[in-house]
């Protein structure tokens, strides 16, 4: 009995034992929750009770040079749903569906899904969103938002580029610069039962978006427009596939116009151009083959295709001779149409040949035997090394995503075969900017610049925030064959076979070049012209590349005229004006009025045509109502404000 008793009170004691040691331990672990946890599980408690909504921030907008908006943004709104929060669902899919233009099965499986919050639609016009409003349907939400707008359309559109519907650059300059434009967005939250029903009366905290930041460039809308009313000029007469043009500051790399004909809409960028979907019409694509065609469409083939130059190259092997002064402009040479390289022959564009010509004359011929010659002179390490200076063996840099390198020979593969094709542009690929680039520094006095569009960044408000650097580098070549080739160049233009591209009182020089693509026998062509103006002191530089163009396809011929419209154009709105030389004087009656002819006008009939032509002093003879005699005669070119004499009688 007595051992029982004492069996007892242990097990007693035990269980008592045990449950002091759970209590404590209960106790020691509530304890550090509320001390030590507090913080987390307060944070976790907000959480559990808070629901969280983003406010987009305000995009910044991209303007031109002369401070036009290129992008800008068009207020629209988000339309999410809260699963826990809807009252009604079925009138929540049936409002929805009917007004944003979605199925009924779409939206249903938005509204059903059991999340913290689930986004149905974005970019909603402010007036759907506004009726969806009115129908105060519990758990919708409608949220502010911000869809990106291009005033312009599809000018400049692979330079400008677009943005996804989360308004983050996709292409161009909208992604390159996309970490300034982007902003930062706001936050709204509300407070919510613990089954994520919002309660009522409860204050909102609202975090307010941060605006992005506004990008300035050096695009100018006006010479865009010129340069792509030229290029879609071209491509319509000449059937061509596509037009590539750049217009940029050779002396600091300031691109003023870049077209890629045929352009698509900003603002309807995935619906593909009618030049693409032509081909395709009747068919039904995969999403595999849209998403290719789109890309093809967006892909900016200024700096992400390369081409073989052609003759414009030549610019780049005439400079290496003059550096290397292996010639002199004095330097005869003799073309029979053709020049044998090793086992080769290697045919100049002139089928019977220049014959005998000076260095001069076989740039302004762009004779090819001349350039072979000049090639083999420099020297395969020679010319390699005014490549590397000229920037052809590295990307210009531009401030675009996807720009391409060019695809050059290795050293020891070039035999003289090689070299002479080198020499006068074939058998390699540059991309359009490494070559303009690489004339830029040939023309602008030695100096490498860095292409690119964005020159500065402002905040939303105006205030500046960074001037945008690019890099240079100086000496690339000597001043000296600098000033020489823009002379030799500019005779091109005067005298040789860019003559199409002359505009009588602007100094512009240029090259032509005529491509042929591979494989040699398909018997297409690419038709290209670099230009520049004024040639004794360059201010602008335009490139245009005409992809296999029908009939006549020869450089001279088709591309230098589109580059004489466009300087037409473009020089007197840059404030570069004209001077004539006293040849252009004479030649072309610069200053001069063709007389008309008055005899037989009324005085009311004169003084309307007075009103068309620069006269001087409009003396008058006799009492009569019609002109019966005028001096000087009808025909004669006379300067501009000279005096006439009409003589006035009756019939």
């Amino acid at each position: 009995m007595s051992k029982s008793r004492t069996y007892n009170r242990r097990n007693i004691l035990i269980v008592v034992v045990v449950v002091l040691i759970v209590a404590i331990s209960l106790m020691l672990r509530l304890g550090y929750l509320m001390i030590f946890r507090s913080e987390d599980y307060a944070e976790r408690a907000k959480a559990l009770h808070e629901r969280e909504r983003s406010i987009k921030a305000e995009r910044g907008s991209i303007y031109d040079a002369n401070g036009t908006l290129l992008a800008t943004n068009k207020p629209v709104c988000t339309i999410s749903v809260i699963h826990a929060q809807i009252t009604d669902s079925d009138r929540v899919v049936q409002v929805l569906s009917e007004l944003l233009g979605l199925s009924e099965e779409k939206v249903r499986k938005r509204v059903e899904k059991n999340s913290s919050i689930e986004r149905v639609k974005s970019n909603v016009d402010k007036e759907i969103a506004d009726k969806i409003r009115e129908y105060d349907l519990n758990g919708v939400m409608v949220d502010e938002d911000y869809k990106r707008y291009y005033p312009y359309g599809s000018l400049a559109s692979k330079a400008i580029g677009f943005t996804g519907s989360d308004n983050q650059g996709i292409i161009g300059l909208e992604v390159k610069y996309d970490e300034y434009l982007k902003g930062i967005d706001g936050t709204i939250l509300t407070l919510t039962t613990a089954y994520g029903v919002e309660i009522e009366n409860a204050a909102e905290d609202r975090k307010e978006p941060m605006a992005g930041n506004d990008l300035y460039t050096s695009l100018d809308v006006n010479i865009q427009k010129y340069a792509e009313q030229a290029a879609k000029k071209v491509m319509e007469s000449k059937l061509a596939n596509n037009v590539k043009l750049i217009v940029m500051n050779p002396a600091n790399g300031e691109i003023y116009a870049m077209v890629n004909a045929p352009e698509f809409d900003l603002n309807d960028p995935y619906t593909l151009i009618p030049e693409i979907s032509e081909d395709y019409a009747g068919q039904t694509l995969s999403s595999e083959k849209t998403n290719e065609l789109l890309n093809g469409m967006w892909r900016n083939a200024c700096i992400s295709d390369t081409y073989e130059p052609g003759s414009t190259f030549k610019i780049i092997t005439a400079t290496a001779a003059l550096e290397e002064k292996v010639v002199k402009l004095s330097d005869t040479f003799f073309c029979p149409g053709y020049k044998r390289v090793e086992d080769r022959i290697i045919r100049c564009h002139k089928v019977g040949g220049h014959g005998s010509q000076t260095f001069v004359d076989g740039i302004k011929n762009s004779c090819n035997p001349v350039f072979m010659e000049l090639g083999a002179r420099v020297g395969v390490e020679k010319m390699y090394t005014y490549f590397k200076q000229l920037g052809l063996f590295q990307k210009t840099g531009i401030d675009l995503p996807g720009e391409a390198n060019s695809i050059m020979h290795k050293t020891e593969n070039i035999g003289a075969v090689e070299l002479a094709t080198i020499s006068f542009g074939q058998s390699f690929q540059i991309t359009p900017l490494q070559l303009m680039v690489a004339s830029s520094a040939v023309v602008n006095g030695g100096t490498l610049v860095t292409p690119h569009f964005g020159v500065e960044i402002k905040s939303a408000d105006g205030t500046y925030v960074r001037a945008l650097d690019y890099k240079t580098t100086e000496n690339v070549i000597s001043k000296e064959t600098s000033d020489t080739m823009s002379e030799l160049l500019e005779a091109v233009v005067a005298d040789g076979t860019g003559k199409r591209a002359y505009l009588p009182g602007f100094r512009i020089g240029g090259k032509t070049a005529t491509s042929e693509k591979l494989p040699r026998s398909s018997n297409k062509y690419i038709s290209s012209f670099i230009g520049f103006a004024p040639a004794d002191d360059p201010q602008v530089m335009a490139l245009v590349l005409i992809d296999e163009p029908t009939g006549i396809y020869y450089g001279g011929t088709v591309a230098a005229p589109v580059i004489s419209e466009l300087f037409d154009n473009i020089l007197p709105y840059m404030g570069i004006e004209e001077k004539y030389t006293e040849k252009e004087i004479e030649e072309f009656n610069i200053g001069k009025i063709e007389m008309p002819d008055f005899v037989g006008k009324s005085k009311e009939e004169v003084k309307k045509q007075m009103k068309l032509y620069e006269f001087g002093e409009a003396f008058t003879s006799g009492e009569g109502d019609q002109v019966t005699a005028q001096f000087p005669l009808p025909g004669e070119k006379i300067d501009k404000g000279s005096d006439i004499v009409l003589y006035y009688g009756d019939e």
